[in-house]
């Protein structure tokens, strides 16, 4: 009886079964290798917390959530002009007193921001307000938007103060642009009483001395006040 011939598969031959396996093995290598790595962080003390973030039509991921003035997406629905409201990049005339953001200032620094804008915009600069007067609501929502994007309270009182300390909310405040103006406001503000008052907020200013007068020393942030 001739001898019975087994056939074995070359490698070529059998593609769908090396095809089917392979997936599974890597799952498992994966998984031991993520396994390995717990294992390593938790013999060594250390807390690992992985976040996922699910990415859906339209979602604010973390680098986005300041693409507004504020955190939320619907804004314009919430806070409006009665607010002080202004929108990121945006900005108004120094002389729209119908607006609350310039009406509710303190008449003595409206006047003086008035004049000196009047001033400025003679010597070729524009001069415009990008925020005044702001509502306590709007103040907060700027707040908590601000510790979103630096993480704590902290530090985010070095650029946003809370409606109690801020004095936007009092209408003693008020931020001017562009930057040529807030250049003009730092060589002739004093003239009219207004002072840089932050170091790391060349926009911001206040009615902090008398016209012609000497402004204080600039504090480091909103926390040194």
């Amino acid at each position: 009886m001739p001898p019975t011939t087994r056939r074995i598969d070359s490698p070529r031959t059998a593609p769908a079964e090396s095809a089917a396996r392979r997936p599974r093995w890597r799952r498992i290598r994966a998984a031991a290798a993520v396994t390995a790595v717990t294992a390593l962080l938790v013999a060594g003390g250390i807390a690992a917390t992985l976040l996922v973030v699910v990415e859906l039509p339209g979602a604010a991921l973390p680098g986005e959530l300041r693409s507004g003035p504020l955190a939320s997406g619907s804004v314009a629905d919430e806070l409006d002009a009665d607010d002080g409201y202004v929108e990121r990049g945006g900005s108004i005339s120094p002389f729209a007193d119908d607006l609350p953001s310039i009406a509710k200032l303190d008449p003595a620094l409206r006047a003086a921001m008035q004049s000196a804008a009047r001033a400025a915009i003679a010597d070729g600069v524009e001069f415009v307000v990008t925020s005044g007067w702001r509502s306590a609501a709007y103040q907060q929502r700027l707040f908590d938007d601000a510790v979103l994007e630096y993480g704590s309270v902290e530090v985010a009182a070095q650029f946003v103060l809370s409606p109690e300390r801020s004095k936007h909310v009092s209408g003693e405040a008020v931020d001017i642009g562009r930057t040529d103006a807030d250049s003009w406001l730092s060589q002739h503000g004093s003239d009219y009483g207004l002072c840089q008052i932050y170091a790391n907020e060349m926009w911001h200013f206040e009615l902090a001395t008398e016209p012609g007068g000497e402004c204080p020393p600039q504090l480091a942030d909103g926390t040194a006040g």
